[in-house]
This record gives structure tokens, sequence and C-alpha cells, in this order.
């Protein structure tokens, strides 16, 4: 998805009225565990300039629930609400 200025997000959905950003963020995104600068700049841009709060999902977390669809909604629902 692409935001009015130009910042590329992996899925926008509304929640209760409100905008929010999802980042499923892979092994670049991270050093050890911990985001890099560019990501965590990224995510506070896209708060500041466009309004929508980013939820990161790491790449560990999601790996973990292999290809269990359920799990997987549930995961997100968790993380929105």
């Amino acid at each position: 998805v692409l935001t009015e200025r130009g910042y590329r997000l992996d899925a926008l959905v509304e929640v209760n009225g409100k905008k929010i950003g999802i980042e499923v963020d892979g092994p670049t995104h991270f050093l050890g565990r911990k985001p890099t600068g560019n990501t965590s700049l990224k995510h506070r841009q896209v708060v500041n300039l466009e309004g929508i709060p980013v939820i990161s999902v790491p790449y560990w977390e999601w790996d973990k629930l292999r290809k269990d669809s359920g799990k997987k909604q549930q995961y997100l629902r968790s993380l929105l609400h």
C-alpha cells in the first residue's frame, strides 16, 4: 500500500474508524531482535507525517505460526485490539 506521502506499507487496515499500518518485518529490518535505525525511522515518520500508527510483525513471530491461517488471523487481531 502506498500512503499519500509515498511510504509503502505491507497492509493498511481500519479498526474502529482508525487507519493502522501493518509491516511484516523480515531479518533485514533487525539487528538481533532490535529494529534497525531505518526501520524505526520509517515507522516514526509514518506516524508523525501520515498520522497512521504502524504495527510491526517480526518475522520470528510470524514464522512460528507456520501455515496455520487461523493462528495468523488470531495473532493479527491481538495486535490490532
